[in-house]
């Protein structure tokens, strides 16, 4: 049965509907005494489903796909045949009844993504000179401040302005309890006010904003294909050779079509091969919740089949921001007066570095001063005064040409910074300040359960300098480490650990977009990460939490494991009663019966596979 193979929920139900109400009708019938009748109001309920499946079973061979559903097709089209319209109006309410189940289930498991487009706010209230103003929420630029009530959606990402917050971020996170976010503290778009009012300071666009992306990736994982995966059709060959082989054979050895009939409606595993896709489509809803986008079936039986792992750094193992390591004062200096000197002067610069110091400057309660006569050049440094100082402030080669030769000073070697600031106060080397892109806090024990989960090899393909690379390396005792990387190193990277087995590649930039796509399965950091590579991986982690990783492998290891039980169970327990069959020790309608026990009995065992 492929996977495209799925009637429309309507049709689910009118199948569902016939089959029933012919089988009850029929059964009404027959006990007032109207066989016949009986017989033909089973005969005639069958006919839909019957149809139904022949025109499925035709569109699937036309691609090339056989599955099992042939069996089913011949069992009722048999039974009509042979004069046993009861047992294939049970064995067509059996197969409708299975799509019906699957078709539920995979409408479960998308309600987990499409309840997050249902919180999207339209509208917000924006403080407009004394008063309040309610606007659409595509009018808000970045600076203006709003008012979120309780219980109020926020619309895009801000910081607090009032004294603190109290918010629910269940919807992000997944975490069931309500944090507090103290002012200049970022809110993320999409959590919940959950007590009292408190104004937010706008940080970026709403279409900008982490909830308007999330929204994005579900959408775009809701037009993938279909979640729903058939492990049970790797097994339909040999299965429906054999059972068309039993069926034969038996008649040809007894000369009875009713034994062959027998074994057809046995071998009918209709809602049993359901049993996979419960299993995995319970996965994904899991994955889910814990707000981990899986886009299809396939993924997460690849995340379950990994044994190696190419793990990018920035962004995935770390932060993806600098911060504040260190300072070096040279002497003369003190440290906090060489931050607040830089930090004062790059109030003036919109780089990233500079948000950095003034964010430490702030943290250490430093009074910044406002800065004067500013010239910049680009990508190398920034000149000016301060309280009457000449500041400068920029990499080591700018740094060089504002100190004068008396003001030179040795300064120490900075190993694994991801960058230094040399500060120039005077014409003097006052210190410098060494950033760095701060390992995530769970890396450590992810490294560890990604082990446990089964991960052989553990590689880090970063285009940092090896130098920045090495001690998180160590650190983490990762394997193997691949340093100053392009893009198309990246997938060199990926394609070459394929010779250890299936390779989970995790980024979170654009230039990681090549690497997830051809990896076995990408696996996208896509809370805070590039548009570009949240489509080009399977998976998205939509909460910006490395752990989830681990878990989505554990959710993904039990579903596939689960899967597999509920179809090798089911099949051998098939094979079993089709050998009863083929010996005359069960008839048609008994088999029919005992078929619907052992699909209850495998489903029921995939549903296992909700539980945490």
């Amino acid at each position: 049965m492929p996977q495209s193979r799925k009637p429309i929920w309507s049709s689910n139900v009118a199948l569902l509907a016939a089959a029933l109400g012919g089988l009850s009708a029929g059964v009404l019938l027959y006990l007032v005494g109207g066989r016949g009748s009986a017989e033909f109001v089973w005969g005639f309920a069958t006919l839909p489903v019957l149809l139904s499946l022949l025109v499925q079973i035709i569109t699937s061979l036309r691609r090339g796909d056989a599955g099992l559903d042939i069996i089913a097709a011949l069992s009722m089209a048999a039974a009509l045949a042979f004069g046993e319209p009861l047992a294939a109006n049970v064995v067509a309410l059996m197969y409708a009844g299975g799509q019906f189940l699957e078709n539920y289930a995979e409408r479960r498991a998308r309600h987990e993504m499409t309840a997050l487009l249902g919180r999207v706010a339209r509208t917000a209230m924006k403080h407009d000179g004394d008063g309040l103003r309610e606007v659409a929420i595509e009018t808000i630029e970045p600076g203006d401040r709003l008012l979120i009530r309780q219980g109020e959606v926020l619309p895009v990402d801000g910081t607090i302005a009032s004294d603190s917050a109290v918010i629910d971020t269940s919807a992000l996170t997944g975490e069931s309890l309500p944090v507090t976010i103290l002012r200049d503290g970022e809110a993320l778009s999409g959590t919940t006010a959950v007590e009292k009012p408190f104004d937010l300071v706008a940080l970026r666009p709403a279409a900008d904003s982490a909830y308007a992306g999330i929204v994005r990736l579900v959408e775009m994982a809701q037009a993938s294909k279909a979640p729903s995966v058939r492990l049970a059709d790797r097994y339909a060959l040999w299965f429906l050779a054999f059972t068309l082989l039993l069926s034969g054979g038996a008649w040809i050895w007894t000369g009875d079509p009713i034994r062959a009939l027998a074994v057809l409606v046995v071998a009918t595993p209709c809602p049993l091969i359901l049993a996979a896709p419960v299993a995995i489509i319970a996965g994904i809803s899991r994955a889910a919740k814990m707000g981990v986008l899986v886009k299809g079936g396939d993924a997460l039986e690849a995340l379950a089949r990994a044994r190696v792992a190419v793990l990018d750094k920035t962004g995935t193992l770390t932060h993806g921001h600098a911060e504040l390591r260190d300072i070096w004062a040279a002497p003369g200096f003190e440290a906090d007066e060489v931050l607040r000197l830089a930090a004062s002067l790059d109030q003036a610069s919109a780089h990233v570095m500079a948000t950095a110091l003034i964010d430490a400057a702030r943290a250490r309660d430093l009074r910044l001063s406002t800065p004067t006569d500013i010239q910049e050049q680009a990508g190398s440094g920034l000149v000016g005064s301060v309280d009457g100082r000449a500041v400068a402030v920029g990499g080591t080669n700018f740094a060089r040409d504002q100190v004068r030769r008396d003001g030179r000073i040795a300064k120490p070697v900075f190993p694994g910074s991801t960058a230094t600031i040399d500060v120039v106060v005077d014409g003097t080397l006052a210190g410098v300040l060494v950033l760095s892109d701060p390992l995530r806090d769970d890396a450590e024990t992810v490294i560890q359960r990604l082990r446990k989960a089964g991960i052989d090899r553990i590689v880090l393909a970063t285009g940092d300098r090896a130098a920045v690379a090495r001690p998180l390396v160590a650190q983490l005792k990762l394997d193997e480490l691949k340093a100053d990387l392009s893009p198309q190193a990246k997938v060199d990277v990926v394609m070459a650990a394929r010779a250890i087995g299936p390779v989970m590649m995790v980024g979170d930039g654009v230039n990681d977009s090549p690497a997830l796509a051809v990896a076995d399965v990408g696996v996208a950091m896509g809370a805070r990460g590039a548009a570009a590579s949240s489509q080009s991986a399977d998976i998205v982690l939509m909460v910006d939490r490395l752990d989830r990783l681990a878990d989505a492998i554990g959710i993904a290891h039990r579903s596939r494991r689960i899967a597999l039980q509920s179809v090798l169970a089911g099949i051998g327990l098939s094979v079993v009663a089709m050998l009863f069959a083929a010996l005359g020790y069960l008839q048609p309608l008994q088999g029919a019966l005992l078929q619907e026990v052992i699909d209850v009995a495998v489903i029921l065992n995939a549903l296992r596979a909700l539980r945490a």
